[in-house]
């Protein structure tokens, strides 16, 4: 289904809307001289109610039921081979109601079979799998180019990626990477997309958040930095896309038993290029990432704890900037407004690091 604007009309496929002003005249497309149906219609009146409800042709030649498929939320999902936005795309393109037409994108379609396995074959009129990297322009307006119905309603920002340890060991392509991925990634993706959600004067957007972008983390420097930036960047659109009916919300996580770790590009403690590190470092590194592995273990939530989140910022018929969730970030995060710095620095320090380090 193709809906495009040319001059004062407005097309649907064969379907000719001529504006007056005032009302859309709606032409059937049969091409039959012998049919003179047209129904008169408001701006944006809902083609596709009219279309299942109605019969236009009067010979019988064209059935405008095939419109219902308007009726469709389309989204479009980054980062969609594990994690997040498997499970994300999987409970969209799941829904009884087929209430959403989920595009799920990801870099490197060899690890599609996943999110296949996931869906076994059953959801193929709601589910489509394109390739997308979020770090090449082209890459991603040839997938919005793939977008059967022209449009989308949701864009998910998912894409991500994660880099630890001490920043004297970083290089600057490692660093550089994670810029690109996380800050650069997100904001190109939305800007190929936006043009069009102004246009429909619709849309949402999600934006995988972390609690590193609201507090920083040790060895976590460069990581942090990107999601900081995210956030900024976020409540900057939100502000501006309220005018557009255009809602930006961000999905802040903590731990989440996800790939990511396995993805994570982590300095080992066995790693050669420690040895450029003073003791002191290395052993609170050491002393991090047991802190890490306790938290993951013990701390970590499932991705459809994560998933639900998302459903309920899509959901919402006002959905808020930001949702946490895990009830454990939001106290360290007041903590950082409302105390001293030195006070949010001293606490964190005791959390991660054992009082002996302090």
């Amino acid at each position: 289904m193709k809906l495009y604007q040319q001059g004062h009309e407005k097309k649907i496929e064969g379907l000719q809307l001529a504006d007056n002003g005032q009302m859309f005249s709606l032409k059937c497309p049969c091409d039959s001289v012998r049919c003179k149906n047209s129904f008169n219609m408001p701006p944006f009146y809902s083609v596709a109610h009219f279309a299942v409800s109605s019969s236009l042709c009067s010979t019988g030649s064209f059935n405008v039921g095939e419109l219902g498929s308007m009726d469709k939320k389309v989204v479009l999902i980054t980062g969609c081979s594990s994690g997040i936005g498997l499970s994300l795309a999987v409970r969209l393109a799941s829904d009884p109601d087929k209430t959403f037409k989920v595009y799920a994108t990801m870099r490197n379609l060899s690890k599609k079979e996943r999110l296949l396995e996931s869906v076994k074959g059953l959801h193929r009129d709601t589910l489509d799998i394109l390739q997308m990297d979020v770090t090449d322009r082209q890459s991603i307006l040839d997938a919005r180019d793939r977008i059967v119905e022209k449009r989308i309603n949701i864009l998910v920002c998912n894409a991500g990626v994660g880099l630890m340890g001490p920043l004297e060991v970083q290089s600057l392509n490692s660093m550089r990477h994670i810029l690109e991925v996380n800050l650069l990634g997100t904001i190109q993706t939305i800007q190929a997309f936006l043009p069009q959600m102004k246009a429909q004067s619709q849309g949402r957007i999600l934006v995988t958040g972390s609690t590193g972008g609201l507090h920083g983390l040790p060895f976590n420097e460069v990581y942090c930095a990107s999601k900081f930036a995210i956030e900024g960047a976020c409540e900057s659109l939100a502000i501006l896309l309220k005018h557009f009916n255009i809602h930006v919300s961000l999905i802040e996580c903590g731990p989440v038993n996800t790939d990511f770790l396995v993805n994570l590009k982590k300095t080992e403690l066995g790693d050669t290029s420690l040895q450029q590190v003073d003791t002191q470092t290395q052993r609170l590194y050491e002393k991090y990432l047991q802190h890490c592995r306790s938290v993951f273990q013990n701390a970590a939530q499932d991705t459809e704890d994560i998933v639900k989140v998302f459903l309920d910022a899509i959901q919402s018929p006002s959905p808020a900037f930001r949702y946490f969730t895990s009830t454990t970030g939001p106290p360290v995060t007041q903590l950082k407004v409302t105390e001293p710095d030195d006070s949010y620095i001293s606490a964190m320090s005791k959390i991660i690091f054992s009082p002996e380090e302090q």
